[in-house]
């Protein structure tokens, strides 16, 4: 397997993330990492040449723990893709939808089917990811158990699909990053562009909203802002934002700096190709 024709992703074959690779890269090899951690480890080494990460859900918000290994990975965002997501429950061949008492998933996919579940009596149980529970269903082959998963886990791995659509609403989707070793930063002209960044505020009164108040004298779109905590201190937030426009405009370049004076941090991660996906969302 050539890295330079290989994406990773976290989970196992038939996750969404695979779906994604396959639907925005066709001609490369998705490899399955077993954790978040060791998918950025495979692009640094020089082992992938993309990544596909998901870090939102329309539905269940976004995904735990990216937004604490981005500003330290020394990758890039170089796109972003959003993904439809559909969930089948599945259960040994055989099993009967009646006779099912739980199943299981990774946790965001369980918040995405929350009511689905419950409408039917069925417990969730959480496990590591959606592809992972659908193999370890199948080799438990207990007919009360089933997992929440693609209709490809399904196919993949030998499983009944008792129920499609599990998901609570039609507008499911998840937002993926394309993630690199190395900056491919679009042009000013290749807008409508996408640009991510992490900062810390400085420890003064008012300092995020002063921050802020530089995107909207300058007429800057801000599309995403999410705090966290860092190293479990609640005295230290990072926030993580998205907004609309190349740092080489105007308007974009004195917002940016208008918020790194009250800043004691500012990297940028990415500048990339909004998703067509934006432009449709918006008009509808």
């Amino acid at each position: 397997m050539s890295a330079d024709t290989t994406i990773v992703y976290q989970g196992e074959p038939g996750a969404n993330s695979q779906i994604a690779c396959n639907e925005v890269f066709p001609d490369m090899t998705p490899r399955a990492c077993a954790t978040f951690e060791e998918a950025f480890a495979a692009i640094a080494d020089g082992e992938a040449r993309l990544g596909m990460i998901p870090i939102e859900n329309s539905l269940a918000g976004r995904v735990a723990d990216i937004h604490h290994l981005l500003p330290d990975s020394g990758l890039y965002i170089i796109g972003e893709h959003f993904l439809r997501i559909r969930f089948a429950l599945m259960a040994p061949k055989g099993a009967k939808l009646q006779h099912i008492k739980t199943a299981q998933s990774h946790v965001m996919a369980l918040g995405q089917c929350r009511q689905t579940l419950n409408s039917l009596g069925i417990l969730g149980q959480v496990a590591a990811d959606t592809a992972g529970s659908a193999r370890q269903v199948a080799e438990l082959g207990d007919m009360t158990h089933a997992a929440l998963a693609t209709p490809e886990a399904a196919d993949i791995y030998g499983l009944d699909i008792l129920k499609t659509d599990m998901e609570d609403a039609d507008h499911n989707t998840t937002r993926f990053l394309i993630m690199a070793a190395e900056p491919d930063d679009a042009t000013p002209e290749e807008e409508p562009v996408i640009t991510s960044f992490i900062f810390r505020v400085r420890n003064v009164p008012a300092a995020l909203y002063k921050a802020m108040g530089g995107f909207a004298t300058n007429g800057v779109n801000m599309t995403k802002l999410e705090s966290y905590q860092v190293a479990g201190s609640f005295n230290a937030t990072q926030f993580y934002a998205d907004i609309e426009g190349h740092p080489d405009r105007r308007n974009v370049r004195l917002a940016l700096e208008e918020l790194q004076f009250f800043c004691s941090e500012l990297k940028i991660l990415g500048i990339y190709p909004a998703s067509e996906y934006r432009a449709q969302i918006a008009d509808s």
